[in-house]
């Protein structure tokens, strides 16, 4: 479901103080990872206790879970050390995981890397320090820096660590076996490496994408209406998006298969499925977040759908109102908010900048049980455009809340 933005201010009062988050949202969009397919390395058994997770990752063998806390869990191949995260383990915001090595992103902007690093992957050039995003291919690392520039590291055996220019205005990244993706502010994809089997050749029109996801041979862009292009190899019809194709708001790639995040919580897989990593587990539903590794997938999923469905009285008053994700995030010049209503309410978006000043308040009307998606378009209350930073942003109910997301608005 897309809501569309107002410009009129509601006259909604939000409880309780504005409290800025470090790093990851605290408590609100943290659940339980599900994970399928080839389990050789022990890359689907999610540690124990499997909860509070707000993000994850999915490498060749090993898997990434961050935790609402900061700090990361990581299982599965631990040949290469890639499943020992560093210590201090905390203070983590993102995780990207690669064929052997790891990477965290702190919140002070910092990339920590581990694992493999035969060709430098793990070398994270200086300065380290200002990153947004991060993204790990099979051999080589992508970084994300706040003023839009991408620093790559490691393996450049075809290129995918050459940025191609201008080296500027991109909000998002993704790294596959050895090409790498870059999304632009106003909505194109840059490609560059290996492009033996066109995963390279972005389609046109090349416009309008929101996100970007790189598998081993190919590449998919999830489009603002909820469509996802896909394009490269597909001897395992990992291009072939399933019927229908629309109401998308998220996507990861494997290195053979595909996986699509719908706005009703449900996950769509196709391509490569001799592991079974295209077999989502029932019930397929309540998930948030999705990431596909070599021969398996994960699948996280909002800790509120797992106490009840939506409308249940079970379900607390902390998990009524919660944010998912931002994308892209970093952002220029606008960013699709994905969150979950328990119950229909009356709701407003907020927008704070790192002060507490309150910038922008954009009504979304009565929305009722279930995943949404709204979008912030970088301005504040006089509809002027902010300036680069960082800022926070808040849903608000009638009686409820939720914490507060950071958003990097990159111009």
């Amino acid at each position: 479901m897309k809501i569309k933005q107002v410009s009129a201010v509601l006259g909604l009062v939000c409880l309780g103080a504005f409290v800025l988050e470090t790093g990851v949202v605290r408590g609100e969009s943290a659940g339980s990872v599900v994970a399928w397919g080839n389990n050789d390395f022990g890359q689907c058994d999610v540690p124990v206790p499997n909860d509070d997770f707000a993000a994850v990752a999915a490498g060749f063998y090993h898997s990434l879970g961050l935790k609402s806390d900061g700090t990361i869990v990581a299982w599965g191949d631990n040949g290469c050390n890639q499943c020992d995260v560093p210590v201090p383990n905390d203070d983590f915001v993102a995780v990207a995981a690669g064929g052997g090595h790891s990477l965290g992103l702190k919140f002070d902007g910092t990339i920590v890397a581990w694992g493999a690093n035969n060709y430098g992957q793990c070398d994270v050039p200086v300065p380290n320090d200002d990153f947004v995003a991060v993204a790990a291919g099979y051999l080589h690392s992508i970084g994300l820096k706040s003023g839009g520039t991408i620093v790559a590291w490691g393996n450049n055996g075809f290129g995918q660590c050459d940025v191609p220019a201008p080296n500027d205005d991109f909000v998002a990244v993704a790294a596959g076996h050895d090409h790498s993706l870059g999304l632009k502010s106003e909505g194109t994809i840059v490609a560059w490496g290996n492009n033996g089997f066109g995963q390279c050749n972005v389609p046109v029109p090349n416009d309008d994408f929101v996100a970007v996801a790189a598998g081993g041979f190919h590449s998919l862009g999830l489009k603002s209406e909820g469509t996802i292009v896909a394009w490269g190899d597909n001897h395992c019809n990992q291009c072939d998006v399933p019927a229908p194709n629309d109401d998308f708001v998220a996507v990861a790639a494997g290195f053979l298969h595909s996986l699509g995040l719908k706005s009703d919580g449900t996950i769509v897989a196709w391509g490569g499925n001799g592991e079974g990593q295209c077999d989502v587990p029932a019930p397929n539903a309540g998930f948030v977040a999705v990431a596909g590794g070599g021969e398996h997938s994960l699948g996280l999923r909002s800790s509120a759908t797992a106490v009840g469905e939506p409308g249940s009285g079970d379900v607390s008053v902390a998990e009524m109102l919660q944010i998912h994700s931002l994308a892209p995030n970093p952002f220029n010049p606008s960013t699709q908010v994905s969150f979950e209503a328990r119950r229909s309410d009356e709701l407003i978006m907020e927008i704070f900048d790192l002060n507490g000043r309150h910038v922008r308040m954009v009504p979304l009307g009565n929305v009722g049980c279930g995943l949404h998606v709204a979008r912030w378009d970088g301005r504040d209350m006089s509809g002027v455009d902010l300036a680069s930073g960082v800022y926070f942003v808040r849903l608000c109910g009638t009686e409820v809340e939720s914490r507060a997301v950071k958003a990097v608005l990159a111009r």
